[in-house]
């Protein structure tokens, strides 16, 4: 595998992200929120592992995932269910503070083909080569989730457009027209190269917030 500074800047992001996910999984480590496998793996059988429920040793907190503490958050459990997701939209505008309503569900993208049995979990499905576009660490509610920064949520934001209430997409475009300064619109540049719908986004950028 070649050094960070032999690859190209689309392939950073990849680089960043397996960085960010082995942090992740170590997150996940220190919460003990295990798969069935990891816990064959520890505990050495299935007959241990329903030894270590009776015991009051090991929870099972979802199908197929078990914790060693009776009580997890839903977002440590979503990390563990879904780690190659990325919280988007809704969740994530919510998170940056560019919106007032309060999501009801998380929203993540994923690769298409992903299965989601969860009711309070909606998943958008994303080109693979940008899926880990603008991805960066943040936390939620004290687990460390992997999610777009505001610069790529701006680009997710137009490319919705016309998929939200209109009400909700103007509340988020007025936001960011107040913090644009703050925003990396290299980054932002650089981004829009490399997304679908570009040319629609690029006019909508440069009508609606620059």
């Amino acid at each position: 595998m070649g050094s960070l500074s032999s690859v190209s800047c689309r392939n950073n992001v990849y680089f960043y992200y397996n960085s960010v996910k082995i942090n992740i999984l170590q997150n996940l480590g220190n919460k003990m929120i295990l798969t069935f496998a990891q816990c064959i793996e520890k505990l050495g059988s299935k007959y241990l592992i329903k030894k270590a429920i009776a015991d009051g040793r090991l929870f099972r907190v979802a199908k197929g995932f078990y914790s060693q503490s009776e009580h997890v958050s839903d977002v440590s459990l979503i990390v563990a269910k879904y780690p190659k997701a990325v919280f988007s939209m809704n969740t994530a505008f919510y998170h940056y503070g560019l919106t007032d309503s309060i999501p009801e569900k998380y929203y993540l993208a994923t690769e298409r083909g992903a299965k989601c049995s969860d009711e309070h979990v909606v998943l958008k499905f994303e080109n693979s080569d940008v899926l880990y576009l603008g991805a960066v660490q943040e936390k939620i509610n004290g687990t460390t989730v992997t999610m777009y920064n505001r610069e790529r949520m701006l680009l997710e934001l137009i490319r919705n457009k016309f998929s939200m209430p209109y009400d909700y997409y103007k509340e988020i475009i007025l936001n960011y027209r107040k913090i644009i300064n703050e925003l990396n619109m290299q980054l932002v540049q650089d981004y829009l190269q490399q997304i679908p719908k570009a040319e629609m986004v690029r006019k909508v950028l440069e009508a609606e917030v620059l």
